[in-house]
């Protein structure tokens, strides 16, 4: 009964009024602002690495670092294995376009979170709720923005996280989820319990690591299917439009999973990145813009394109029909997720080193993604209490959290999958209304910024 209440509220929410509307704001932004996505590539990179933190606030690259810790998880391995699952290799296309013109949204969400932050406890808050509060003038709904967000951070998405965590490790090295989800929890706990400035210090450092080195492996992969590599092109893009017989039935469905997971993955438009965004030190609110643009493309133009790269040179996957019978099914008996991973790795290397590399990312990936949710429902919850958390209400948070991670580890993966579905599709729907009412104040802040690097260049 619950899971058809789940699927029923999921169909809502992400129906084809939704793609549309995430589609045509990140089109809209892209053309208002000449496609900033591709004029300021240089100088996206130009302010990841010159900024620097301050006692209010952490640098450009620790704002970066914290939020592709949270763009660069689950989504990025067991996304895009569901997403070819269930609407074909087209679907991979479908999140490259989503993440082509979600980085023009994720720069209005993250410049706005600028614009709008506040200083509370010490440091820099903001957010959706702060810039539709301060932005619209209207408290109702920016609490109702600040709710969603503190149930889905705290209670429908950090499962999904939890549960990969468990479910890979499980399969590869035989030890329990208990065992394992109780070593990330204590982990996490000496984190949360340390702040924003731990927060963004611990995602420094193993945000590049956990990506060069999974990036690292996929390019040896690719490297060795290099021949492959304009059959998988063609492959990917005749089954986004409808071109090839065999994926046909799921074409429509290959739109609706590529830009679902898309936004899962990357996050823009969702508006949790503005929540790190905010708390950047930074000299022009467009910088973090810029900063939080770029993390687009490296979660789904690199990560995820290596991923569905391995799983479809290797054939490591099943696609499933509209009718419940299987289009293809390449690898039978294995489920939609991060064995299509595994499986794709050790296609390639022996003793199961697939599964053994993709369970040790996962924990990378999902314990930086965890602490991202952590950080993004405080953030709400701080606001919530509209002054300072009081101390104890926000022990009692940290503790509840830490046990949602702790049990959301012992779901079905599937039930997971669509409870942190939800949580994504509520947020994203009453941002992304809110980045075309706030169209007016980002463009002005656009233009500011264009008025004063002309001078910087000129200088």
């Amino acid at each position: 009964m619950l899971e058809l209440i789940v699927d029923k509220v999921n169909d809502i929410i992400w129906s084809n009024l939704f793609i549309l509307l995430a589609l045509f704001t990140g089109l809209y932004f892209s053309i208002r602002t000449g496609f900033l996505q591709i004029r300021f590539i240089r100088r996206m990179l130009h302010l990841l690495f010159n900024g620097k933190a301050s006692d209010k606030g952490v640098s450009s690259f620790q704002a970066f670092a914290i939020a592709i810790s949270g763009r660069v998880g689950t989504g990025n391995i067991a996304g895009v294995a569901t997403a070819i699952a269930m609407g074909g290799p087209g679907a991979i296309f479908w999140m490259w376009v989503i993440a082509f013109v979600g980085a023009a949204t994720a720069a209005v969400e993250a410049s706005l979170g600028q614009y709008y932050k506040v200083i509370r406890e010490g440091q820099y808050r903001g957010g959706p709720a702060f810039y539709i509060e301060r932005g619209l003038k209207s408290r109702k709904y920016a609490l109702a923005f600040a709710f969603v967000t503190l149930i889905s951070c705290t209670f429908l998405l950090p499962g999904v996280q939890s549960n990969s965590i468990a479910v890979s490790v499980e399969h590869a090295f035989a030890v329990s989820p208990i065992t394992i989800i109780s070593i990330v929890v204590a982990f996490m706990a000496v984190i949360i319990f340390g702040g924003v400035k731990r927060i963004g210090k611990v995602a420094e450092v193993i945000v590049p690591f956990m990506a060069i080195g999974y990036i690292g492996m996929a390019i040896v992969i690719i490297f060795i299917n290099f021949k492959e590599i304009p059959s998988v092109f063609q492959l990917i893009i005749s089954s986004a439009f409808n071109a090839n017989a065999t994926f046909s039935g799921v074409f429509g469905m290959a739109i609706a999973w590529g830009v679902k997971r898309g936004i899962y993955s990357n996050e823009a438009g969702q508006g949790t990145a503005p929540h790190a965004a905010a708390a950047a030190e930074v000299n022009h609110p467009l910088e973090q813009g810029l900063v939080q643009a770029f993390s687009v493309y490296i979660d789904t133009i690199l990560v995820c394109t290596a991923t569905a790269f391995m799983i479809i040179f290797t054939n490591a996957y099943n696609v499933m029909g509209p009718e419940g019978a299987f289009i293809v099914e390449y690898i039978p008996g294995i489920e939609e997720g991060p064995a299509f991973t595994q499986e794709a790795i050790n296609s390639y290397f022996p003793n199961n080193i697939g599964g053994k590399f993709v369970a040790i990312a996962l924990v990378f990936f999902t314990f930086t993604t965890l602490m991202a949710y952590y950080y993004y429902a405080e953030t709400n919850l701080s606001f919530l209490s509209k002054r300072n958390i009081p101390n104890l209400l926000l022990q009692a948070f940290r503790i509840v959290f830490l046990i949602i991670v702790f049990f959301g580890a012992l779901h079905e993966a599937n039930f997971a999958w669509k409870l942190g579905d939800i949580g994504v599709g509520l947020m994203a729907w009453l941002n992304i209304v809110a980045l075309l009412l706030l169209r007016k104040k980002f463009m002005e802040i656009y233009k500011d910024y264009r008025r004063k690097f002309k001078k910087i260049k000129n200088t």
